[in-house]
């Protein structure tokens, strides 16, 4: 499955790489194999909106939307009308059908649970979808791969945006959005810099500010707190323990339930609003119009605009949105 058309060349993009390798492990197998390309519905369902949420000054995860939108939609649609059952995918959850539901599952290594990534998925995706790789750690595949000698047993974990590959993302991004520069702050007003576009920075960011030399206070290092987008300003502060940088509370829209059902509020569950972040307790306040409000047990750190938060009961993901305040 092929995703991306645009400066597509080995520099960037492991798209030729990663056919070859198929193609070893399908010869070794004796299986067919079968390639299809989705570039122009991954443009138009998920590039466009990853452009669209940074232009509107937020961060939005892609992967996400991929997940949604193309390999469970695009290419679903495209393994059933071949015939296929089932498309089972290498993502590390479960699923498991209890009381006429399907429900999502960490998977057994939570260090690789990619559960986050697909709770947008619906009961229609679970019911034709199988992830064989869901109960087992990630160092007992790679033994099934050498025993087997399949030419991915030491391939590298993909990690990133697909699209943007081993580029800086700073490069990337230039060449669809125009940057405008503008002052960086501190809270109080006080003028501390320059930035190269909002674009370029989310909450919690520390690299890349360039402000190292503006010392106050104990010296400590400078954070990304917030963003004016009205004004064209970014607002940062010193200290990873800033009390700017935590929140208990946010708002998020776009929500989706797996079950098909939101649960009756005030629901107590955990949640998460980052990949591989340990599940934080947090109470759903209220719910209305597909967003919601809720409160969290402890204050979180850098909560960010356009990420997704993701509830949870247990091993259960239960569903999730998009954070918007």
């Amino acid at each position: 499955m092929k995703n991306w058309e645009a400066d597509d060349t080995d520099e960037y993009c492991a798209a030729a790489a990663d056919l070859a390798d198929a193609e070893s492990v399908c010869a070794q197998l004796a299986i067919p194999l079968t390639s299809v390309n989705f570039s122009d519905q991954y443009w138009d369902r998920v590039f466009e909106y990853f452009l669209a949420e940074y232009k509107a000054g937020r961060t939005p995860n892609p992967d996400v939307l991929c997940n949604k939108e193309i390999k469970f939609k695009a290419f679903l649609d495209y393994a059933i009308e071949q015939g296929a059952d089932y498309v089972a995918m290498g993502h590390y959850a479960r699923i498991r059908k209890q009381e006429g539901k399907f429900q999502l599952l960490k998977a057994k290594d939570n260090n690789k649970d990619q559960s986050y990534f697909l709770h947008l998925l619906n009961q229609h995706q679970l019911s034709k979808s199988l992830f064989p790789l869901g109960e087992l750690p990630k160092t007992e595949v790679r033994k099934i791969a050498a025993k087997n000698n399949f030419i991915t047993q030491n391939k590298k974990d993909s990690a990133g945006i697909c699209f943007i590959g081993e580029r800086r993302f700073k490069d990337f991004l230039q060449q669809f959005i125009p940057a405008q520069r503008g002052v960086m702050q501190t809270p109080d007003g006080e003028e501390i810099g320059h930035h190269d576009g909002l674009m370029y920075y989310t909450i919690g960011q520390r690299k890349g500010l360039h402000i190292g030399g503006q010392q106050q206070g104990d010296g400590s290092p400078w954070y990304v707190a917030d963003k004016l987008v009205d004004k064209n300003i970014l607002i940062v502060v010193q200290g990873s323990d800033n009390p700017l940088l935590y929140k208990k509370s946010l708002t998020a829209i776009k929500l989706h339930w797996i079950s098909g059902q939101a649960p009756a509020t005030p629901y107590t569950c955990k949640a998460k609003i980052r990949y591989r972040q340990a599940d934080e307790a947090c109470t759903i306040t209220h719910i209305n119009n597909n967003q919601c409000k809720m409160e969290f047990e402890n204050p979180q750190w850098a909560i960010t605009p356009g990420q997704s938060v993701v509830f949870y009961d247990g091993d259960i993901c239960l569903g999730g949105g998009i954070i918007d305040k």
